[in-house]
């Protein structure tokens, strides 16, 4: 059995910004995409707080 030990090259990372919803509430960290939402003004899923949109970079995954 042969084993290589050579690194094998990584791709860079590439981010993309996306629309998201961000909770308001200073002590939650809840967000969502605003594709995946279905409300045009939803309520946070994990403490029920207004949010708001915002923009988050994020991991391309469409290469």
């Amino acid at each position: 059995m042969y084993w290589s030990r050579k690194k094998k090259q990584q791709q860079e990372v590439q981010e993309v910004a996306t629309a998201v919803w961000e909770c308001e509430a200073e002590s939650c960290a809840g967000w969502m995409r605003k594709n995946y939402s279905l409300e045009n003004h939803p309520a946070c899923p994990l403490c029920g707080t207004k949010m708001t949109s915002g923009e988050r970079m994020l991991v391309d995954l469409s290469n």
